[in-house]
């Protein structure tokens, strides 16, 4: 047999302390929250309001695009032209004919609210050819001009010219109370998901009393049974009873574990990491309290956001209407111009001022910078004032345009009163539920209190030979329901508090949640 060197024992030992602290599974630390702070979670990373956030900024971003309408246009305008062709005339040029032309316009134009436009153009050009017989040559001419056109019955109006920025405005704002509604939506979920985790847990707790209890019981039975003061089937029944709880034990954890992924993921943490279980710290409350159905239908009516998007959705269709109903009409335009001409150039000096003499003494200069001067100093005015009337076939014989749009009014009114009747019955329910739960809570207090004083007594009784295994573990299962029943109406209270919240459209600011929050999510 080969000799174990001393070392290698040593080694060996050591290995074998190391190798547990390395194969050891770290312990996952849990999530102690609160429900504010699961509120505060689910506010800034829930998926759902990220992309609400998305649909709100681009109705805004609409908003500004619908605007742009009114943002003035400048334009400019630069223009080269040279032409040369064969002469048809000796008597015109001589081989060959050739002329330049230059121009040079810069113009703004402005909408106005009622439909109509602005514009001012100042413009110059400068015209040169090789003609004969010519008195000014190159002329150089500008002009300065003031346009006004106005529709006075079809597109008139502030309400018909600004109908797409009413309208964007509008799906803006029902943008913000569909993220409002989806705020309420995820902190209701989150309420939930919260309390159910919280009565889960409780009622595992509950399961492991009611299995300590009948633990508890079994051993005494085993006890009494060995020195035979208790019959043998009362272990039987003690045993059966074990072996229930620890099977209704393991249900009760995979649904805990079930409800904390549920709230995982409505506060989006990462699924796919283990990253330990969610205590919930806060307990429900049983605080009274009191609200008519007048009260809460009241502040229902005025926070709930599906209302103010019904009737902000009301507004839209009118404006389509009004628009639809304004296009029907005759399209009766005034257009007024008023412009200021400028000429001048370099005169040419004939013999005896005669152009036919061909014979040029001289030239007498003028500049692009006179006939600017002339036109900026309004030297020649003209002015035009047009009125026109057009009305097409359409208009006259078909007006299926203002038909749809009534019909989508009186469709959209339609959808208003169903939406109020269900914001009242969800009211309504919301009240009542309230009202009995509260009652509820009493109620499941008294009878776990009772529960809890039969079974004293029915212990005594068995400890005193008067009862039966049997009886006791009846009772344990009876205070087990009570008090889970209790929980569960805590827990059914507190509920419908938020539920009632929710249907009022004021549990954000309960909760001091404002849209501005919902923000951080994309960022």
């Amino acid at each position: 047999m080969p000799k174990i060197k001393p070392t290698s024992v040593l080694l060996a030992v050591l290995a074998l302390a190391i190798l547990p602290a390395w194969s050891a599974p770290q312990e996952k630390t849990a999530l102690n929250l609160t429900l504010d702070e699961c509120l505060v979670r689910a506010v800034k990373h829930n998926l759902g309001v990220a992309v609400q956030v998305y649909s709100s900024e681009i109705y805004d971003l609409a908003v500004s695009a619908s605007r742009e309408k009114y943002l003035p246009v400048l334009s400019f305008d630069f223009a080269r032209q040279n032409l040369n062709s064969a002469s048809y005339s000796w008597l015109d040029t001589a081989e060959k004919s050739s002329s330049t032309y230059m121009n040079y316009d810069a113009s703004f134009s402005q909408a106005i609210p009622f439909g109509g436009s602005f514009s001012v153009s100042l413009g110059s050009n400068r015209n040169w050819a090789n003609t004969r017989f010519q008195t000014i040559n190159p002329r150089y001419q500008s002009t300065l001009s003031f346009s006004f056109s106005q529709p006075l019955l079809k597109d008139f109006g502030d309400q018909v010219s600004r109908k797409d920025i009413l309208v964007a405005r509008n799906n803006r704002d029902i943008a913000e109370n569909d993220l409002k509604k989806i705020l309420i939506d995820t902190v209701s979920s989150v309420e939930q998901a919260y309390w159910y985790l919280v009565l889960y847990n409780e009622s595992l707790n509950v399961q492991r009393q009611s299995l300590k209890l009948a633990e508890d019981l079994l051993a005494n039975n085993r006890k009494k049974a060995q020195i035979g003061t208790l019959a043998p089937k009362e272990v039987i029944s003690a045993q059966a009873e074990v072996a229930r709880l620890r099977a209704d034990i393991l249900q009760a954890t995979l649904q805990v574990k079930n409800q904390i992924d549920a709230l995982k993921g409505l506060i989006n943490l990462p699924l796919d990491q283990d990253l330990g279980d969610i205590v919930p710290i806060d307990s429900p409350g049983s605080a009274k309290r009191d609200i008519t159905l007048e009260d809460a239908l009241a502040i229902g009516l005025r926070n709930r956001p599906d209302l103010q998007s019904s009737a902000l959705a009301i507004k839209n269709k009118e404006l389509n209407y009004a628009y639809a109903k304004n296009q029907t009409l005759p399209a009766l335009n005034l257009n007024a111009s008023y412009w200021s001409p400028g000429v001048s150039g370099d005169r040419i000096l004939f013999l005896d001022g005669n152009p036919l003499s061909g014979v040029i003494l001289g030239t007498v200069p003028g500049g692009p910078s006179i006939a600017l001067q002339d036109a900026l100093h309004f030297k020649y005015e003209n002015w035009s004032v047009k009125l026109s009337l057009t009305i097409p076939m359409s208009s006259v014989f078909s007006r299926a345009a203002q038909a749809e749009a009534k019909v989508g009014l009186n469709q959209q009114v339609a959808l208003m009163k169903q939406t109020e009747q269900t914001a009242y019955l969800e009211i309504r329910a919301a009240v009542r539920a309230v009202q009995t739960n509260y009652e509820r809570v009493s109620a499941r207090r008294t009878a776990r209190e009772l529960a809890e004083q039969k079974l004293e007594a029915e212990q005594a009784k068995l400890e005193a030979g008067m009862s039966t295994s049997f009886v006791v573990l009846s009772y344990q299962r009876d205070l087990a329901g009570a008090r889970t029943s209790e929980l569960q109406a805590l827990i059914d209270y507190t509920l419908s508090l938020g539920q009632l919240d929710k249907a009022t459209g004021t549990i954000l600011e309960k909760r001091n949640i404002k849209l501005t929050d919902a923000g951080e999510v994309v960022k």
